[in-house]
């Protein structure tokens, strides 16, 4: 069973300097169709104006991975790390007992447009964690491990069994994963065009997937997925 979000009708903010699409609840948007899907809880697609950014503030108990679609953003947390991060390249916090960070974009004439992503962590109180991954120059047609669980080939490690694949399109390859009994997904549409099991989906396109054994993916032309591949239970934990 596949369920389609589309692009349009996610929750939108415009705040001047902040544009932001919600997938999910969030803030002032709030839907109870749509608060979540298994541990996955936000995706937000939001592009920063040049020069403005979000200020330091707090989170606790959350997996939150940013990654870059164009223009750089700057990041700073009460960890010591501090980094420009780049188109192709991903961001993990783990939040745990509390984090402090703040996002600019660092660009006097240029916009930012990145992803931020919260997953909901299989423990309370972990210890603050932070990580990246570059996927800048990864293959097409082929899917590339972001996050794991278990850290395996070389992913990031995330305190969830969930499983974030990257997927790039240049020229129309096509590429197929497999979901083991129980388990869901969800595909985020971060650019571009592709097919996903005969259903044509465009840039910030949603898809809910449960009860399925095989995921087909096409591209059309140049473009960029995000699978995400889920365990069976619901989340418990509260969002901070």
């Amino acid at each position: 069973m596949m369920t389609i979000r589309k692009a349009n009708e996610r929750g939108h903010a415009d705040h001047g300097w902040l544009n932001s699409y919600h997938t999910f609840s969030f803030a002032n948007y709030h839907d109870p169709q749509w608060m979540g899907f298994r541990d996955l809880r936000v995706i937000n697609d939001d592009t920063v104006a040049a020069g403005a950014g979000f200020g330091q503030h707090p989170h606790r108990d959350m997996e939150i991975i940013s990654y870059v679609l164009e223009g750089a953003l700057e990041h700073k947390d009460s960890m010591g790390n501090g980094r420009i991060i780049k188109p192709g390249e991903f961001q993990y916090i783990a939040a745990g007992t509390g984090v402090l960070h703040s996002e600019y974009n660092p660009s006097k004439k240029d916009p930012v447009h990145f992803l931020q992503i919260w997953i909901q962590p299989d423990k309370a109180g972990a210890k603050p964690a932070y990580g990246e991954k570059a996927y800048s120059s990864a293959e097409p047609g082929r899917l590339n491990l972001v996050a794991s669980k278990s850290g395996r080939e070389g992913s990031l490690t995330i305190n969830q069994d969930t499983d974030l694949w990257l997927a790039k399109f240049s020229n129309g390859e096509a590429l197929t994963h497999e979901l083991r009994p129980g388990r869901h997904a969800w595909i985020h549409v971060a650019e571009g065009n592709v097919e996903l099991n005969g259903q044509r989906l465009t840039a910030g396109d949603g898809v809910a997937v449960s009860e399925e054994s095989k995921l087909e993916l096409a591209g059309q032309g140049k473009a960029q997925v995000l699978l995400f591949d889920l365990r069976s239970e619901e989340h418990t934990s509260e969002l901070q």
